[in-house]
């Protein structure tokens, strides 16, 4: 309901007339009756002021959290590409013990030479097999371009048609993915 009062700030009941109106800290300085309306609409500023600072308070830590975890994720995924073949080449190793050992044989014979090419292949296949580096030799099996480069067409009698008649040179996956494809040659359609 509007009235026509030309004060729009009416002062206290208990201010002196003539004198200025209270400033805003002295209102809030003075206390106030904890029954009254304005008690309790004052403590329940201050209960959400509280409420507000406590959220403000989760927020900064949730982000401060948040943060660490990113830094300590790239972190790792650097540390990781950096070291991924760690493990490959420390099964290698042997591998190039074994050479180094056959070439300091003063007087090799083509039997050692032999074994020992053999026993570093069988390293090196160990190797391999630790790290599910597997071998493609598609001799007989049918011609798979995502795992067989065909060099040549041939015709051959023993083996069905798009089949694989030789293999040039082994392929390799490693986890189900081709690291080299095999290079073939193919039967002939006709």
């Amino acid at each position: 309901m509007m009235t026509n009062d030309p004060n729009p700030n009416p002062a206290p009941k208990d201010a002196v007339p003539g004198s200025a109106p209270p400033s805003d800290e002295e209102m809030l300085a003075a206390p106030v009756d904890p029954h009254s309306a304005e008690g309790q609409l004052a403590e329940r500023l201050a209960q959400a002021e509280a409420r507000v600072a406590e959220y403000h308070e989760l927020a900064l830590r949730a982000r401060a959290e948040m943060e660490n975890l990113r830094k300590r994720g790239q972190a790792d995924v650097a540390a990781a590409h950096k070291y991924a073949i760690e493990n490959f080449a420390e099964s290698l190793l042997p591998v190039r013990d074994g050479l180094e050992m056959a070439l300091k044989v003063d007087a090799p014979t083509i039997d050692n030479l032999r074994e020992g090419v053999e026993a570093t292949l069988r390293l090196l296949a160990a190797a391999f097999d630790r790290h599910r580096l597997l071998v493609i030799d598609p001799v007989g099996e049918r011609f798979d371009p995502n795992r067989h480069q065909a060099i040549s067409m041939v015709p051959a009698a023993d083996v069905p048609a798009n089949h694989v008649v030789s293999v040039l040179q082994k392929g390799y996956l490693i986890n189900d993915r081709v690291l080299r494809p095999a290079l073939v040659t193919v039967r002939s359609a006709t």
